[in-house]
């Protein structure tokens, strides 16, 4: 095996310049930095596959710990089954180093008692952290490393070496601890409060050890210290009685002194209960709002959707003193919400049709974005001779998929070689396409009526030129487009673009509507991103028709929208490429 993992990178680090950097010591089959699903940001590590174990094994000697944008990188052999790390094995915690012991002198210190797979010193941004972990191959060899390091002085401080611990090993015996704590914390007292005052008034309770009361850079008090206690039960008293107390004029706080990461967990531990209560109190009873007319206040909305049952909140979200077209109705039940969607959604309030659907966080959102795209991609099959729909994105200017060889994995999508893809114009591959009047146009075949009554009604928004197919085209024994006659004023530049309402688009058919609105979202989308304008607007026109109308009145809210489903999309070329590595 070949393949090396390489970590602690940083978030900026792509394969190219892991490529450039590992590139040196041999031949690169493969480099996968592992990222996101969701957001498709780098996860700090990455998988490099060398084609000699040579060259792996150079690099891993050689490059260990070298610098990539101020981090060094942490080089081991890449392990397939996860069980020896996660086993504990071999696994052996150093704390009370000195600040200046980085990875490579805890490396070369640990390197002689054995293999190690892995070591490093834990840092922040104000450098060591003064502990550190190193991984061997072996139990005996960090057995050894044990018995021989433990209590050893290293640059004046002597180390502690023992087994390494999970998270789930160590709550029991922290809880334990805290339980026989004999240091106390103590804020909100005046500036004028020393030592020796701290002193005076604990030390009622039992013997104490040591007071010290936190003072800044200037010498003034920041109003917080501590008091150690000799004895448990003493500070246990302290903290029972002196809590809530009035102390120099005020009312001050006693508790066990816990350690910053203590603080942190616990504090961690309550934001996130906090916010599973808020999720499951408005689960189901609180309605998104939006393409909101400008004269709707929360008063408004409130009236609108009054009739529907009780109201506990009603939020209409602005920007200074201006609405910025979207808000929130929660109701006191969900059966009350689920009705005023049925009624709401769709209906014309003021000067525009509402969109009204069940509230979701954004996780939530892209989640769902995410399984439809996958479930779309997952569910197509290849078809000789067929067209691809106009919505997705392929080698421009061809869209066109050729015969699956017959050893073909049929559950998998087949594309040819850009030599072997027709050459077909589809529909929004240029934005001088209604000038070819020889194209082949790769949807469906409009009505007969359809010319005159979008000229009419669509204006240039829904330009689009009747297009058949060349004689020699592979299409034309499977796709005969007939031939349809558009007005000149259909055809003009997209700068003299008529809007589409929403009357408009009423009046069209059912099957046109979705055309004409990806007709009129693809230009807005190409200018953000043309290479995946087809795929997006595919994945756009799953939308409700009124909430795309907003989004091509709001422009925040359509780029909001590509947002999510870049995110998408990049997520599935994550999963792709991740499954293309070995």
């Amino acid at each position: 095996m070949a393949a090396l993992y390489v970590g602690d990178l940083h978030a900026d680090v792509t394969e190219a310049i892991l490529y450039e950097r590992l590139s040196r010591v041999g031949i690169i089959l493969s480099i996968r930095v592992c990222r996101d699903m969701m957001t498709g940001r780098s996860l700090g590590y990455a998988c490099v596959n060398f084609q000699q174990l040579a060259d792996a094994e150079h690099a891993l000697d050689t490059m260990n710990f070298e610098l990539i944008k101020g981090q060094p990188m942490r080089i081991m052999w890449w392990q397939r089954d996860p069980s020896l790390r996660k086993s504990g094995v071999g696994n052996i915690f150093i704390k009370n180093l000195d600040r200046s012991i980085d990875n490579n002198v805890l490396y070369d210190i640990f390197s002689f008692f054995g293999n190690i797979l892995s070591g490093k010193v834990v840092c922040d941004e104000n450098g060591s952290k003064g502990y550190g972990f190193v991984h061997f191959e072996t139990q005996e060899a960090a057995e050894r490393a044990i018995v021989e390091m433990n209590g050893k002085i290293i640059k004046d401080r002597k180390i502690f070496v023992g087994h390494f611990k999970s998270r789930k090993e160590r709550e029991p015996e922290l809880a334990v601890r805290a339980k026989e704590f004999t240091n106390v914390y103590v804020k909100n007292f005046g500036d004028d409060v020393d030592d020796n005052m701290l002193r005076d008034i604990f030390r009622t309770y039992g013997n104490t050890t040591s007071v010290r009361v936190m003072m800044d850079e200037h010498g003034s008090c920041r109003g917080f210290g501590f008091v150690s206690f000799a004895r448990h039960e003493d500070a246990q008293k302290a903290v029972d009685e002196m809590n809530g107390k009035e102390f120099h004029g005020r009312m001050i706080y006693v508790s066990r002194a816990q350690k910053k990461v203590e603080r942190q967990a616990e504090l961690k531990r309550m934001f996130e209960q906090m916010k599973q209560d808020r999720i499951s109190r408005y689960q189901g009873v609180n309605l998104y709002v939006k393409n909101l007319d400008d004269s709707i206040d929360e008063e408004c909305l409130r009236k609108e959707f009054a009739p529907f049952g009780t109201i506990t909140s009603v939020k209409v979200m602005t920007q200074g003193e201006r609405s910025k077209g979207f808000g929130f109705v929660c109701f006191s039940s969900s059966e009350e919400a689920s009705k005023a969607v049925a009624e709401m959604n769709g209906r014309i309030v003021a000067t525009k049709p509402l969109y009204v659907a069940l509230a979701q966080r954004k996780e939530e959102r892209q989640a769902y974005l995410t399984r439809q795209y996958m479930q779309r991609m997952t569910n197509t099959r290849p078809v000789p001779n067929q067209v691809i729909s106009p919505y997705q994105a392929g080698p421009p200017p061809a869209y066109f998929i050729a015969p699956v060889p017959q050893a073909q994995n049929r559950n998998t999508a087949y594309f040819p070689p850009a030599a072997q893809v027709a050459q077909l114009c589809p529909r929004w591959a240029t934005a001088d396409y209604q000038n070819m009047p020889g194209a082949a146009r790769t949807s469906a075949p409009s009505p007969p009526n359809f010319a005159s009554a979008s000229q009419g009604a669509r204006g240039e928004c829904a330009a689009s030129q009747s297009l058949s197919p060349r004689p020699d085209s592979p299409l034309s024994p499977v796709c005969v487009v007939p031939q349809y006659k558009y007005a000149s004023g259909i055809r003009s530049s997209s700068n003299h673009m008529q809007p589409l309402t929403a009357s408009v688009l009423a009046s069209a058919p059912p099957l046109e509507q979705k055309q004409m609105l990806g007709e009129c979202l693809f230009p807005l989308i190409q200018n953000m991103h043309q290479d995946l304008a087809g795929k997006i607007t595919g994945m756009l026109l799953e939308i409700d028709n009124s909430e795309l109308l907003h989004m091509l009145e709001s422009p925040e809210s359509l780029s909001s929208k590509v947002d999510e489903a870049v995110a998408v999309l990049q997520a599935h070329q994550a999963k792709e490429s991740s499954q293309q590595v070995y």
